[in-house]
């Protein structure tokens, strides 16, 4: 928290709050010697700008995993916490891995560097959030040490109207790097030395653009071409990059073809100062400000790319091949920048069958952004807009968004041709959930032969929508419930502008009746969990369950509690209790094995066993404990119009634990407690 003193200003209160040596680092000012120094302390700030972008999302970390014997990368920079995860990315990885795979190949200058970079996917599959992703990054790494990027200015002596003659800073509009100012023929005695043992090699990224190169042949010819005396002119000056002030991060939106041109990409002539300076081409007549211009050093996203015109497509093919542009009247002009465009699917078919754009896809690196296919990670993006933060005087009841991300990812997902699998079941695979006589090499090979699951199916944005509808309608009391969400999600079907066909209509329709069976079996789980949720009595029976086990498993027999004597293990309880985890009677000597080896290892570690540690022995007793007090609960009678006392209390301490353990209010407890009870009373499950 800020200090605050009586006699303090607001402003001064405000101005408390800013880092001034930051400030300081971020405007440093210096000569070209100065520079020339900084870059002999650490030649890493000549890096071209894929360079700049690699190191920048590995600045970030990454971490290393296995999923499905396959070695993934997650890259931390696309969690955006630097921003509160506001852009963060879920459940791409594999994409991520080949974009940064892409920029990491540029870095080193194995080919990538010329190519557009062109993400593709259906609408709503954060493409356009990668790129915004990549602009902001940038903006703030250029701000920090490890990120620092110089350009400079010309100090000119004018002489005004008055006849006065006073010093005028003129920067570089293309923001270049400032060892464009040694000469071509000098630099690959210069360059190295510059470098010294670091091993890192100062990369060439070009000439003077027209401006510049004006301004100093002008005064080499002044100085009589003393090039030592021309660089007392040059002033090297930090360079903080920043879309809002057009400075190294540019974005190109196709419109109206008559109302756009290719200027807009590499600037135009500024017909107010031809009179001052008597030509059209001469460059300070000219604007060096296109997106292309002034992305120099930085990256250019171009919006719906493959939209543009043909005539901006030419430009596009020479900035990544060349990595020049051709402004009116000027000759090509060197750039080092990024660039990044995306597209849907329609607009990419149009592509491949243009024959005209040839040239085009033979200079694109295209990288598929699909849907997410993994049930927790498209969770995640409903809760980051829907959290208990954001969402005031209403609550959203336990498995709402986990429901409507199921269908989400339900409708993405191509129906297993083997294995005799239902697509639920393969989204439980693909989500970490095993699945008896299925391996991971099952897995991989249901992947592989979906070739475009994930570039189908509902977008994210839809889901949002329908979310959004049922938390602003009447219905719910205060509460929305999973019933709510799947109910406006196939109310908003009949109108859904991406569907194609009345037979994708119902397919999706379907799916939603999946979806609400998995909900049924999911509360009905959580009603039995909690009724049976006396730690007691599941902790009493855990320590029955591992004494007769353990006597099982080393062929011994256990003493009854009650009259003292041995007795042969209790298989009828054992099998009672594994039975409810679906341990098939061919299995048990196994999974009895594996708790006993569990045992015995925490025994050496000087650790205790307890039940919970044990996710599928914690639900088998808790199964079991429902089963033997479920009558004295009779659920069923919670439909009926008279309840009397006992039961009531017995409810009541039900909800109390729904509402500690599970996540539920006071309004979607009861309702969930009448659901189940309903299923119970109509016979769906004993009771």
């Amino acid at each position: 928290m800020m200090e605050i003193r009586e006699t303090e200003s607001l402003v001064e209160r405000i101005a408390s709050l800013q880092d001034r040596a930051a400030y300081s680092e971020q405007h440093w000012e210096g000569s070209f010697e100065d520079y020339l120094r900084i870059v002999r302390q650490n030649p890493r700030i000549t890096r071209t700008a894929f360079q700049r972008i690699y190191d920048m999302i590995l600045s970030h970390g990454k971490t290393e995993y296995v999923d499905n014997k396959k070695k993934l990368i997650r890259y931390h920079f696309f969690h955006d916490e630097e921003f509160g995860g506001r852009d963060a990315i879920y459940g791409l990885d594999v994409p991520l891995m080949k974009l940064v795979n892409v920029f990491k190949s540029a870095a080193q200058h194995y080919g990538t560097e010329r190519r557009v970079i062109l993400l593709h996917g259906p609408v709503g599959s954060s493409k356009s959030t990668i790129a915004r992703l990549l602009k902001k990054g940038l903006e703030v790494y250029s701000r920090t040490s490890e990120g620092a990027i110089y350009t400079f200015s010309w100090l000119l002596e004018r002489t005004g109207l008055d006849g006065v003659t006073h010093r005028e800073e003129t920067p570089c509009p293309m923001h270049e790097e400032p060892l464009h100012l040694i000469p071509t023929e000098w630099r690959s005695k210069i360059y190295p030395d510059l470098a010294g043992e670091s091993g890192f090699v100062i990369p060439d990224t070009g000439d003077l653009c027209p401006a510049c190169r004006y301004v100093y042949k002008d005064l080499m010819a002044q100085y009589h071409g003393e090039w030592s005396k021309v660089m007392q002119h040059v002033r090297v000056r930090r360079l903080s990059l920043s879309e809002k002030d057009r400075v190294g991060i540019g974005t190109f939106q196709p419109k109206d073809e008559k109302n756009q041109d290719s200027t807009e990409l590499t600037g135009d002539i500024n017909y107010r100062k031809i009179a001052e300076y008597g030509s059209d081409s001469d460059p300070r007549a000219f604007n060096f400000d296109g997106e292309f211009n002034i992305a120099n050093r930085g990256i250019i996203e171009f919006i719906e790319v493959l939209k543009l015109d043909v005539a901006f497509l030419y430009d596009l093919l020479g900035a990544s091949q060349e990595h020049k542009i051709k402004p009116k009247k000027f000759p090509q002009t060197d750039i080092d920048e990024v660039i990044i465009g995306h597209t849907n699917e329609p607009e990419y078919k149009k592509l491949q069958n243009n024959e005209f754009m040839e040239a085009l896809r033979d200079r694109t690196v295209k990288i598929d952004i699909p849907y997410i296919t993994k049930l927790n990670e498209e969770v995640k993006i409903y809760e980051k807009d829907y959290n208990a933060k954001k969402i005031r005087g209403k609550h959203i009841a336990p498995h709402t968004l986990e429901m409507a991300a199921m269908w989400a990812v339900l409708t993405r997902l191509e129906e297993p041709k083997k294995h005799n699998l239902q697509v639920l079941q393969k989204l439980k695979l693909y989500n970490g959930k095993s699945l008896p006589g299925f391996t991971e090499d099952n897995i991989k090979e249901l992947r592989k032969e979906a070739l475009r699951e994930g570039l189908e199916g509902i977008s994210p944005r839809y889901v949002q929508d329908k979310i959004s509808n049922a938390l602003v309608s009447d219905k719910g009391e205060g509460c929305i419930n999973p019933f709510m969400v799947l109910n406006e999600l196939e109310g908003g079907l009949r109108n859904h502008s991406l569907i194609s066909s009345e037979e994708m209509r119902k397919r999706y329709k379907e799916l939603l009746s999946v979806v609400k069976q998995e909900y049924e079996d999911v509360v009905k789980n959580e009603v039995q969990r909690a009724i049976s949720a006396d730690e007691d009595a599941i902790a009493k029976l855990c320590g029955n369950y591992i004494d007769n086990i353990k006597a099982y498993t080393q062929k011994e027999k256990v003493r009854n509690k009650y009259t003292g004597q041995l007795e042969e293990p209790d298989e009828r309880l054992m099998r009672s209790i594994e039975e409810k985890i679906e341990i098939a009677e061919s299995r048990k000597d196994d999974f009895r094995r594996e708790i006993m080896n569990y045992i015995g290892a925490l025994a050496i570690e000087g650790k205790r066993f307890e039940y919970k540690t044990n996710e599928r022995l914690h639900k088998a007793l808790e199964l079991k404990l429902f089963e033997d007090q479920k009558d004295s609960i009779k659920l069923k009678n919670l439909v009926s119009s008279v309840v009397d006392r006992d039961t009531q209390e017995k409810i009541d301490v039900v909800k109390e634990r729904m509402i500690k353990s599970y996540g539920y209010c006071e309004i979607c407890s009861t309702d969930v407690l009448n659901f189940v009870a309903s299923i119970f009373a109509r016979g769906d499950t004993k009771d």
